[in-house]
């Protein structure tokens, strides 16, 4: 049998999908097609996961709920993506050029293709893949054969103590009496107020909780609780001041997730950490212990645009009002200074950066907005008492 043109084969698919799609031999890139420019391909990001995935057809999903999927057939690895359902927020896409080491001129170019790539679901792409696999090497597969390498839930799993909390505190088997009501109402309030550490405590010794029968089999009632629970949680963070195309966004990113999964134990982990996650974006918003309308959008302002020079006349401008008054108001309802919230916010997002990321601190500085280097670290170090270095070195064990 004639060998199947791979190169016109995916650059079809390419066109067809809108996806960009790749063929690698022995590791190394043979053919790259698509239909968006890109000052450079994202992929660079998450090699090293992909590579891991060595058998049949697989997906890697990226901690910005992004998916690539990959096709093995001997020495051919066929990837195709980044795709979703959920399209990137302007702040992910701006962290994504930061660790794709995306120049700043190239940046506005880079989000303008990464926007332009298709919205597909990721059962589509597997299907195309599977598909192809059957033209490859005559093996039929269905979406039930995908294997899943997902680092942050791999690392959730190894840790005994979330997984054994999450299994105590989501196991239906546990008590026999229907007990939902009140501790979703202590969850809920939990995550409107932002309360991670009370969240972290509580759930340490929570209580089992039995949701009722609501599926023929244990899979579909952890995933039907699981949408359960994400519709409450996004809820629960609009109220705590969560913008609401974040909170749903963010909602079906995890349920787009959740299906995708065939373990109940991956199922409640993945809870989890969508609770913990809703409940630390709430407590981003939320300055003081009674926050205001005011104080919440300006937090959410700064959120959305952390990777970008801000200033105040620039949020006085969205919020139609003067800066002298946005100042007043911003100092009377929160207790600090405007321009001191937006440092502290983007020295939180440079610790992170410093903490998981191998990135100069020169890169840092730009991604973050600041106007040099050394404005960079004289600001890190004023908040924190140490320099960006110094940060670094004591996180890195």
């Amino acid at each position: 049998m004639e060998k199947p043109d791979l190169k016109y084969i995916c650059t079809v698919i390419g066109n067809l999908s809108g996806v960009p799609i790749r063929i690698y031999k022995n590791g190394e890139l043979l053919f790259y097609h698509s239909l968006v420019s890109l000052p450079r391909d994202p992929i660079v990001t998450y090699l090293d996961g992909i590579n891991e995935i060595k058998d049949g057809v697989g997906y890697y999903a990226t901690d910005s709920r992004r998916y690539y999927g990959i096709l093995n057939a001997n020495d051919i690895k066929i990837v195709m993506g980044p795709s979703g359902q959920i399209r990137p927020s302007e702040r992910e896409l701006h962290e994504l050029a930061f660790r794709a080491d995306v120049t700043p001129d190239d940046i506005p170019d880079f989000i303008a293709g990464m926007k332009a790539i298709v919205s597909m679901p990721l059962e589509s792409i597997l299907q195309i893949l599977c598909m192809l696999n059957y033209v490859m090497t005559g093996k039929k597969k269905t979406l039930e054969d995908i294997a899943i390498y997902d680092k942050e839930q791999e690392t959730l799993s190894k840790q005994n103590a979330i997984s054994h909390t999450a299994a105590h505190f989501f196991d239906e088997r546990s008590i026999e009496h229907h007990n939902t009501y009140d501790l979703e109402q202590l969850l809920m309030n939990l995550i409107r107020k932002g309360d991670t550490a009370a969240l972290r405590e509580w759930v340490s010794s929570a209580p089992a909780v039995r949701g009722g029968i609501i599926a023929p089999d244990q899979l579909r009632q952890r995933k039907n609780m699981f949408i359960v629970t994400a519709t409450l949680a996004s809820r629960a963070a609009i109220r705590g001041g969560m913008a609401q195309e974040d909170a749903f966004s963010l909602s079906d990113a995890y349920i787009q997730k959740c299906e995708l999964l065939s373990e109940p134990d991956r199922i409640m982990n993945l809870q989890y950490h969508m609770i913990i996650e809703f409940t630390k974006r709430v407590e981003q918003l939320r300055l003081g212990t009674r926050p205001t309308k005011l104080t919440v959008d300006v937090a959410n302002y700064v959120q959305h645009h952390i990777s970008e020079p801000i200033t105040v006349e620039k949020i006085a401008e969205e919020l139609y009002m003067s800066r002298p008054y946005l100042s007043k108001k911003f100092k009377e309802e929160s207790g600090q200074t405007l321009k001191d919230f937006i440092l502290k916010e983007k020295t939180e997002e440079a610790k992170r950066l410093l903490r998981y990321t191998d990135k100069s601190l020169s890169s840092i500085s730009v991604h973050l907005g600041f106007s040099s280097q050394s404005h960079f670290s004289r600001v890190f170090h004023g908040i924190t008492g140490m320099t960006p270095c110094e940060y670094r070195e004591k996180h890195s064990h």
